[in-house]
């Protein structure tokens, strides 16, 4: 590291003031009640790409249903995808169980405080690595995630890209010199916070930060210029069908995704990709596919949904269908009232409204 990036900075009274501030203004949050690893390691992987206050209720859930990594290591992915359900990226969930039977299978039910150890869990990267090891175990190491290499490129004037992967590696060097050793806990914490709080990504609150005296963009007023970060990659749109399809018994027909790739292993009524096929031919789509004739009948909503990278416009059809045959194994009839048991994505819920 270049250490001319920190030769303007008083290390000790940046550490003292971004502590003194989180020690005041910390957050209540569920997962700061204790150190508990666990408890650590399943809020921030619900913390990734997904907002605080959307991750509260579902942590609350999540632990009393696994409140050990032993309950979360026994449970079925079903139940742990329907635990989910909502909250998205559910590959999180997904390696969160396996990780978590390693930790049984390995380390006696021990969340591994050795970083070598804890990187080579699945899902844990970097960030998650260095959360869990200062805030559970009082590791100075450091975890950069979005807010924190926002702060830290204000205060110290960095204009890097920091969509580049190096970037990234350059801010954990730079919070690898700063970091507090006696309180890496609260000073990761405490800069996650600030970023959350008081340096936000649009109109920074300058005037109420506890790190102002220490900040070369406020300094220079470029703080609104900082960080820099290129655009990221255009959405793609898919056209869609969705249906409801019922049977004589008043039943719906779900199917399960496949055990990769978007979605894994949650239900869905069943699509049809429109561009490719053309609306006309629906109804031969699906019988080709699915083995299964059905009737289209009446539209009853549209709904967008959006991914990372990627849209689904989606019309949303009832349909019928009088099909005995033996289904597909991806494919079961079920009745209304026991669709809430079979874990949807959150588009796939909504449609519910119209059944």
């Amino acid at each position: 590291m270049d250490n001319k990036t920190l030769q303007n900075i008083d290390i000790s009274a940046f550490q003292h003031d971004l502590i003194d501030w989180y020690e005041r203004e910390k957050r209540d949050l569920p997962w700061r009640q204790d150190q508990d690893p666990y408890k650590v390691w399943v809020s921030e992987i619900m913390l990734q790409q997904t907002k605080v206050d959307t991750v509260i209720p579902y942590f609350y859930h999540f632990i009393k249903q696994f409140p050990t990594v032993y309950d979360l290591a026994e449970a079925d992915e079903q139940a742990v995808l329907k635990a989910w359900e909502g909250l998205g990226y559910y590959s999180r969930a997904r390696n969160l169980q396996t990780a978590v039977k390693e930790v049984v299978a390995s380390y006696s039910g021990e969340v591994p405080s050795e970083p070598k150890q804890l990187e080579k869990l699945k899902g844990i990267g970097s960030y998650t690595k260095g959360a869990i090891l200062s805030i559970a175990y009082g590791q100075a190491e450091p975890a950069v995630d979005g807010n924190v290499m926002r702060v830290l490129s204000r205060v110290l004037k960095i204009e890097e890209d920091i969509s580049v992967p190096r970037t990234k590696k350059l801010f954990e060097s730079i919070v690898r010199e700063l970091i507090s050793k006696e309180n890496p806990s609260s000073f990761n914490q405490g800069i996650m916070d600030l970023g959350a709080m008081v340096c936000t990504p649009k109109a920074p609150m300058c005037m109420l930060c506890p790190i102002q005296q220490h900040c070369t963009a406020f300094d220079e007023g470029i703080e609104q210029q900082l960080p820099i970060k290129s655009k990221g990659k255009k959405t793609k749109t898919v056209p869609l069908v969705a249906l409801l399809i019922q049977n004589d018994q008043k039943e719906y027909l779900i199917e399960q995704r496949p055990s990769k790739g978007l979605l894994a292993n949650l239900w869905q009524f069943p699509m049809a990709p429109i561009a490719e096929i053309g609306f006309d031919h629906i109804e031969n789509w699906f019988q080709s596919e699915y083995g299964i004739a059905v009737t289209l009948m009446e539209n009853v909503g549209t709904q967008k949904h959006v991914f990372s990278h990627l849209v689904w416009d989606l019309a949303i059809y009832k349909a019928n269908t009088v099909a005995e045959e033996t289904l597909d194994e991806r494919l079961t009839f079920v009745k209304k009232e026991d669709l809430d048991n079979f874990p949807f994505p959150v588009s796939h819920q909504k449609m519910m409204t119209y059944i």
